[in-house]
């Protein structure tokens, strides 16, 4: 096979979306698979809506996501000469044609719509060979008979009937060149071998490969993905309330588990669930891209994450987790210190956002108690086994996790109580709360100093609690 060339072309009137992100990262998996070339191109033509603040939103998401691009980012708008060079071979080909009709309504086209009418050109400019001019737009002449097929590396064999098409707009009256030409353009002077696009875009592909034919360039290979779906079965698109892929950075995910995610989502690999990002390029291929639509389901999501919280090396962890902290008031942590940390919350939590929240007793100070957990285990009666806890932690010589369980085991033997009696009110005077992970863990990390200041202001509440 000769090198593989795909791409992902975002428009920048709005975020990156997990459909885009979706499709992103099919093609760049396609590109790594077969060693090839994955480029990067802003399709900014329209613009009235393309904003530079989505330009580098979408960067900052595909970098999130680990999907570098070889070539680009390429403009469209820094390209116009090129296309005009080609608009020129079909005007001089007898290809295209001079149009000055005026741009139709969109609320006519809507209507017609509405109607169950397909709105069409009439093709009134078509054989009047009009001279360039102000407020003259450029049509393609599209061939009115005959069948535009393709086999679709996805969807299979794919046939539009060419008098359902009507001559498409290539180059509006202000030079700007139409989506369905400019994309052709860029793919033919790109070297674009695979285009990999959503569902969406079949109805675009036999006009595309009409004005391939017309320029005697043989096209890419086509592969319509399915789209993705709400659980209610609708579209998840940025129009219909899907979130930006920045947003699940913001919630607390990680990109292994988005990467992971996304592939399975309309792809398989036999059984598998999880896969490195080693295993997705190495086992990725269309043949196993399937023609139903995925469902986004969270929940699958969320566990995907918690399985890469806890199997992340705790260093990584802890810088992926840096980010969260600052909203639980903890700024520029040590990373040595969090490194510890973090293993000891991994297993409970499904996001950065949960962990952060988890973490916060292990920096700042954890009161005040959860009201519940004082009224139980910090009464006047804990004092006592308190204050001995607190007695013989002072004594021990080495607050290793080892030692603290022989501590709180030989106190169980001595005073009769159940490890639950002894511990509770320890977790609570460390933590604030009753739920938390492992008690000689926590000591251990918050060293013995902290653990005794910790149980006195706990020693105290419950006295004063008493009084």
């Amino acid at each position: 096979m000769s090198e593989v060339r795909t791409r992902f072309s975002p428009s920048p009137t709005g975020a990156l979306h997990l459909g885009g992100a979706h499709t992103a990262l099919f093609n760049w998996l396609i590109a790594r698979h077969y060693q090839g070339t994955f480029i990067l191109r802003i399709e900014d033509t329209d613009q009235e809506r393309s904003q530079e603040k989505f330009v580098t939103e979408i960067l900052e998401a595909m970098t999130w996501l680990g999907l570098d691009w070889d070539e680009g980012p390429y403009r469209q708008m820094e390209r116009l000469p090129l296309y005009q060079d080609y608009i020129n071979r079909l005007l001089a080909s007898g290809a295209a044609y001079y149009c000055n009709c005026p741009p139709q309504d969109a609320k006519a086209r809507q209507a017609a719509m509405a109607r169950g009418e397909k709105p069409k050109y009439d093709g009134r400019c078509r054989e009047l060979n009009l001279p360039a001019g102000p407020g003259t737009a450029v049509r393609f002449k599209t061939r009115p008979t005959g069948v535009t097929h393709w086999d679709d590396q996805i969807k299979g064999p794919i046939a539009f009937d060419n008098q359902e098409l009507d001559d498409l707009v290539l180059q509006r009256a202000d030079g700007i060149p139409t989506y369905n030409f400019a994309v052709v353009v860029d793919d033919i002077t790109m070297a674009v071998t695979h285009v990999i696009r959503g569902e969406d875009h079949i109805p675009n592909t036999p006009r595309q490969l009409l004005i391939y034919e017309a320029l005697n360039v043989t096209p890419p290979l086509f592969a319509h993905m399915p789209l993705m779906l709400g659980k209610d079965r609708a579209k998840l698109s940025k129009r219909h309330g899907a979130l930006p892929a920045l947003a699940y950075r913001e919630q607390g995910f990680l990109p292994p588990s988005m990467a992971n995610y996304l592939a399975r989502l309309g792809w398989s690999h036999g059984d598998q669930e999880i896969f490195s990002r080693e295993e997705l390029i190495e086992f990725f291929t269309l043949d196993h891209v399937t023609k139903s639509p995925g469902i986004f389901d969270e929940e699958k999501l969320l566990w995907l994450n918690s399985h890469y919280l806890k199997e992340m090396p705790a260093p990584e962890l802890a810088r992926e987790l840096t980010p969260f902290l600052a909203a639980q008031g903890i700024t520029e942590p040590d990373q040595d210190y969090l490194a510890r940390v973090v293993p000891t919350l991994s297993a409970r939590c499904k996001t950065l956002v949960e962990m952060a929240a988890a973490a916060r007793f292990y920096f700042l100070d954890p009161r005040p108690y959860e009201e519940k957990a004082a009224k139980k285990f910090l009464t006047l009666g804990a004092v006592p086994m308190l204050k001995e806890i607190a007695a013989r932690l002072d004594k021990l010589p080495d607050p290793s996790e080892e030692a603290l369980n022989r501590l709180f085991t030989d106190l169980a033997q001595t005073t009769g109580q159940k490890m639950t009696n002894l511990a509770q009110p320890v977790r609570v005077a460390l933590t604030a709360k009753t739920a938390s992970p492992g008690l000689y863990e926590i000591i251990h990390i918050l060293g013995r100093e902290e653990a005794l200041r910790r149980i006195q202001h706990a020693i105290e509440f419950a006295a004063q609690s008493g009084a």
